[in-house]
């Protein structure tokens, strides 16, 4: 289930919690336990921090089993385990044991081993062997997203036997996002996925296997990255996706709702490291819950680090000295140069970055896009080489030193644009995120030896520092 604050819920909330508060005050609790009914889950789970700590826990007791449920997954982690510490065990084995298996499965990820042993003794046997094989799913794997609540049909079952199978099968009460069933044989190894909507639609006494479709295009390993589960949901727009090991066995289903949650936090991840913050795992900085501690936080490491690496561009300036206490113009046009620079190597590797996350950049065609790009910087290089020359010789009036700074931009360009293809190239192929390095890294490497570039092409075409 997405976690994801949303401003209409939050006013949606508001507009309850005024009754909710008065209730409360009157110890209305018969009141307040049918007022509950009317308000969304997700719009309860939303304006959950509003609520004062003890009145969090005599809601939570007055909603329906169900709806205890449904909120109590989309909380964030913090407030889950203040219920978990504030509830009797009987209470937390009802929800724990009535979670969906994935977000049960994430919920004990997170818990210190103290509480995890704790809880662990209030799952019910049938529960405790899901939970132990999902856990057992490496972070940024398929089969860490999987729920194990689905449905096998059969290929001789007819469309009503199936139908009947499923009402059966499922706990009606609390499953949510089926969207298809999967037909296996004998040893539960996949064949087919057979979409609901189908199966509703088919005369009753058609079989299964005239109505069901391929499921070898679809299914994901259990192993495989979720980026590859992500990939096939777009590409063939699925609603769910069958997982299986090694042996084709069907061991659980992901739904869209798991993929979007992923693309959410992935993308929420690149925009902070792009943006050089800690991503923390694509958590959102709320300025709701945002203390200025957190965003120091979430800031501070990597301003020091960038702070770092500019202490190189000023020790370049500090080699060159001469050149600019003899040239004093020189020192006019390199915040442009710099600028320029970085931007060009900013557009070129948040193209290439984000090529890489939707798989339009690999390293089958890799030669294909230096080729593209390098073309392409050797264009704009010259454009806005010509358009930097003219602007410094309308400035100063002098040739040499216009010439100085149009050829010293076209190199830039060049410089910047190549780095911001093979540095995202580079960290994927040392296997880290390239958003994290390429950014700092380009920029570095654009002010430095875009500097050196710019005062040896000086010494070069002005003839007060040819010497």
């Amino acid at each position: 289930m997405i976690k994801t604050s949303s401003r209409k819920s939050m006013h949606v909330f508001t507009l309850f919690l005024p009754e909710i508060k008065e209730l409360l005050s009157k110890k209305d609790f018969n009141g307040l336990k049918s007022f509950l009914k009317s308000i969304h889950s997700m719009d309860l789970a939303e304006g959950w921090r509003y609520l004062e700590p003890t009145d969090k826990i005599i809601v939570f007791k007055l909603l329906s089993p169900k709806k205890a449920v449904e909120v109590f997954e989309d909380l964030r982690f913090s407030e889950q385990t203040y219920v978990i510490n504030n509830l009797e065990n009987e209470q937390v084995s009802q929800v724990i044991n009535e979670m969906a298996p994935d977000e049960r499965a994430d919920l004990f990820k997170e818990l210190p081993d103290k509480i995890f042993k704790k809880l662990f003794q209030l799952v019910s046997k049938e529960e405790a062997q899901d939970l132990r094989e999902l856990m057992e799913y490496q972070e940024g794997a398929a089969g860490s997203l999987m729920t194990t609540e689905f449905v096998e049909l059969k290929k001789e079952m007819t469309a009503r036997q199936a139908i009947i199978h499923i009402q059966e099968n499922l706990r009606t009460e609390y499953t949510k996002d089926l969207y298809s069933g999967f037909v296996t044989d004998e040893s539960h190894r996949l064949i087919a996925a057979v979409p609901l909507q189908d199966l509703l639609k088919a005369p009753p006494d058609i079989q299964v296997k005239d109505i069901m479709l391929r499921a070898d295009l679809i299914k994901i390993d259990a192993e495989a990255d979720v980026e590859e589960a992500a990939g096939l949901f777009k590409k063939y727009d699925l609603l769910d996706a069958p997982i299986v090991d090694k042996e084709n066995v069907l061991v659980g289903i992901i739904t869209i709702d798991d993929i979007v949650e992923l693309i959410d936090k992935e993308t929420t991840k690149d925009i902070y490291e792009i943006g050089k913050m800690d991503p923390k795992g694509g958590e959102i900085i709320s300025y709701a819950r945002a203390t200025t501690i957190d965003l120091v936080k979430r800031r501070a490491g990597w301003l020091i680090l960038l702070l770092i690496f500019d202490f190189l561009t000023g020790t370049v300036l500090k080699s060159f000295e001469n050149s600019l206490s003899t040239v004093v113009a020189l020192a006019f046009f390199i915040p442009m140069l710099l600028d320029t620079g970085g931007n060009a190597g900013n557009q070129t590797s948040i193209t290439i970055i984000r090529g890489l996350a939707t798989g339009d950049v690999n390293f089958k065609n890799v030669s294909k896009i230096i080729r593209l790009e390098l073309s392409a910087a050797l264009l704009m290089g010259v454009i806005i080489g010509s358009v930097a020359f003219g602007r410094a010789l309308l400035l100063q009036k002098d040739f040499h030193l216009a010439a100085v700074v149009g050829i010293t931009m076209l190199l830039i360009a060049i410089l910047a644009i190549s780095t911001g293809v093979f540095l995202p190239l580079f960290s994927k192929k040392i296997g880290l995120d390239p958003a994290v390095l390429a950014g700092p890294i380009t920029t570095s490497v654009v002010d430095i030896i875009g500097l050196i570039i710019y005062f040896k092409i000086a010494q070069m075409f002005i003839p007060a520092l040819s010497f």
